[in-house]
């Protein structure tokens, strides 16, 4: 059992006409080229709402409206065990259309289509829901 304290994370499953958002992992950070569903750790003192909100603004720069929260999924990765909420959202009425700030790449995919990608273990989980 990992003794180490679980990091809190949250991600957005972002719908958008039937595709969901997904996000490039850039190079020289862990897990560098990999995709993802956008999110990022929650700050202490910070709801998990919150910070979901704040994470998309600093590496999105749009706005969401939170449709529903999931169960947390929990991953051991060799530096940290990760404990995430993701959320299912849509863009907010008046949101900026979502934009790389802090990733590679963007990209819309089709639920049956996000095994094609090569995603970050954490999310992998997630695409059994999905699909």
């Amino acid at each position: 059992m990992d003794s180490r304290p679980p990091v809190s994370v949250v991600c957005a499953i972002l719908f958008k006409e039937g595709r969901i958002l997904l996000a490039q992992r850039p190079p020289g950070k862990k897990l560098a080229g990999q995709w993802e569903f956008a999110g990022g750790k929650i700050e202490p003192g910070e709801s998990a709402d919150s910070a979901l909100h704040r994470e998309l603004q600093e590496e999105l720069g749009c706005s969401v409206r939170i449709l529903r929260e999931l169960a947390p999924v929990t991953h051991d990765y060799p530096w940290c065990r990760v404990v995430m909420t993701p959320f299912i959202c849509e863009l907010a009425p008046g949101s900026a259309e979502p934009h790389p700030h802090e990733h590679t790449e963007l990209a819309w995919v089709k639920p049956e289509h996000l095994r094609d990608y090569d995603l970050a273990p954490a999310d992998v989980p997630l695409v059994a829901e999905l699909t």
